[in-house]
């Protein structure tokens, strides 16, 4: 966003909470942990733990329970970032994200940045 910005363009963020989409769909994540956990050095899997994966796999169900399936709360910011005269630097879309990015939206952008 900063480099864009000694163009002239400006540049707003997106910044989305969890939503159920084909990249968070359970399947194909634990598909894709599962391979990449039989790939690792034996050496890396025992540092680890055996149930290290099986824990993982169980919180990561739970998690994306939570992912709400309105993704109008992000095609909605989208489109005001676009259509706005005075478009926002920042857009959290959906609660969880707000609860998130709360403590940086109270800052200045400028601040913010730095952080």
């Amino acid at each position: 966003r900063l480099e864009m910005r000694s163009f002239g363009v400006k540049v707003s963020m997106i910044e989305p909470g969890y939503f159920k989409t084909v990249i968070t769909n359970v399947e194909n994540l634990e598909k894709n942990f599962r391979s990449i956990w039989e790939r690792l050095p034996e050496e890396t899997k025992a540092s680890y733990g055996e149930n290290y994966l099986k824990e993982f796999l169980v919180r990561l169900r739970k998690a994306l329970k939570r992912c709400s399936s309105n993704l109008t709360l992000v095609t909605d910011c989208m489109e005001h970032a676009l259509t706005s005269r005075f478009p926002r630097t920042r857009y959290s879309a959906g609660w969880d994200a707000k609860l998130l990015y709360i403590p940086l939206s109270y800052l200045p952008s400028a601040l913010t940045d730095i952080i």
